[in-house]
């Protein structure tokens, strides 16, 4: 029986950006022959197809109540021009709801109370990724003076992990292929694949900050490509 001998073959080296919950098996039949270990990675490019921004209002004012309620009044505005623009009720959601006091500081005095900021946030997930910038843009005309995004994402990437899966198992196999002959030997078999997440690395959003003067602009959103992972680790036997 020959000794084992393991080569551990990173196809890539790039980390995963947000795995998937890994697939775990272990080896307990005897191999035979040589045992080869192989890291494959199969890679894929789809159109993120969703966008996620945060939208909000900011107010101030001397007093918590019309501080309260001028944001408000606001985020009413700027809800009903997401309902005009067809975003559905599911796609809307309060991210968060603040109220907070502004002093002033003065050297050897107390600090002095001189007003309220109050702010009303929500989560938006756009459908239709080339036309959220009109929206935003709507937003902004409607009050909304706080935008944060976009996060783009691919929203049902199963097919194309699917894809990445395929592609990562015929690298493994190449590879197993080109190391058997190096070695003058023959693949026999499959004998474990342990799958170490399916990913689509994220870039983090970049802050879009509204101003009054934003209610003339066109906002454009640019999904451009996204990649999609799949790492596979594969033990094959050969002879």
């Amino acid at each position: 029986m020959k000794n084992a001998l393991v080569v551990a073959v990173m196809l890539s080296a790039a980390a995963l950006a947000s795995p998937a919950a890994a697939q775990q098996s272990t080896i307990n039949q005897t191999i035979a022959g040589t045992r080869l270990d192989v890291n494959a990675t199969g890679e894929v490019t789809r159109v993120p197809d969703v966008a996620i921004i945060s939208a909000g209002v900011v107010s101030r004012s001397t007093t918590a109540t019309g501080a309260l309620q001028d944001t408000a009044n606001r985020m009413s505005r700027a809800l009903a021009a997401l309902k005009r623009a067809g975003i559905e009720d599911r796609d809307i959601q309060t991210s968060n709801v603040s109220l907070n006091p502004e002093y002033r500081y003065v050297e050897n005095q107390p600090p002095q109370l001189v007003g309220y900021t109050a702010s009303n946030t929500v989560t938006v997930r756009f459908r239709d990724v080339r036309n959220s910038g009109k929206i935003l843009d709507a937003l902004v005309a409607q009050g909304s003076n706080q935008i944060n995004g976009p996060t783009l994402s691919v929203d049902k990437p199963e097919s194309a992990l699917d894809e990445a899966r395929n592609k990562a198992i015929a690298i493994g196999r190449a590879r197993a292929e080109l190391y058997a002959r190096s070695l003058g030997l023959r693949v026999v078999r499959v004998v474990s694949v342990n799958e170490s997440g399916g990913s689509y690395p994220v870039p983090p959003p970049m802050p879009m900050y509204a101003r009054a003067d934003m209610a003339q602009a066109k906002t454009s959103i640019e999904p451009g490509e996204q990649k999609l992972q799949v790492n596979l680790a594969m033990t094959f036997e050969l002879q």
